[in-house]
């Protein structure tokens, strides 16, 4: 397998917003098959998916289309910056925290300043749960309609893609979110 037309024939798969948000880089070292991190606010059309391609060829070609589909769903859906009360609290916190830092208020610096803790936690955490990796998997099997799969044979390659990689990977076990994932679509109804 020739890393270039792989790496071309995956962009080819990705649906649009994925191509103008997600670059793919391979990367053999890593001992993950696929891996991305969740894009820091100012990441905003720069999100990086990392593909060690000698794990990655002993995948299928559906398995390998469905973890594609699974991880640029996952980073589409993303969205750091959105207004909402956290946003909100968070920008409040920002300018009090400037305002005592400014005044040199040590009390009103920490006081601000946990708050703002508080409030950037909670965003990034809602963006980290696992319920949004379950939407990454439907959202992958509905892309994987578009682009010639059955809802049975989707579903299916994604989850023995998530099946296959421990094995591939050399871990003993499956991790929480990829049990949560399996437990999931064996029961999903797409």
């Amino acid at each position: 397998m020739s890393i270039g037309k792989e790496i071309n024939r995956l962009q080819d798969l990705m649906p649009a917003s994925g191509r103008m948000l997600c670059r793919i880089v391979s990367k053999p070292q890593q001992s993950k098959t696929i891996t991305t991190f969740s894009p820091l606010p100012w990441q905003s059309k720069n999100r990086i998916i990392y593909i060690n391609f000698d794990l990655w060829k002993r995948l299928s070609l559906p398995q390998r289309d469905l973890l594609l589909l699974y991880t640029v769903a996952f980073l589409v859906k993303v969205k750091l910056v959105k207004f909402d009360v956290y946003q909100g609290v968070a920008l409040a916190t920002l300018l009090g925290f400037s305002v005592e830092l400014i005044q040199q208020n040590i009390v009103g610096t920490a006081l601000f300043g946990s708050f703002l803790f508080i409030a950037g936690n909670k965003i990034w955490k809602q963006n980290l749960i696992v319920e949004k990796e379950l939407n990454a998997d439907e959202e992958a099997i509905k892309i994987a309609l578009t682009r010639g799969y059955s809802t049975i044979e989707a579903k299916e390659a994604l989850l023995n893609a998530i099946e296959s990689l421990p094995a591939l990977e050399s871990r003993q076990t499956f991790s929480v979110t990829e049990l949560l994932r399996i437990k999931n679509l064996k029961k999903l109804k797409i």
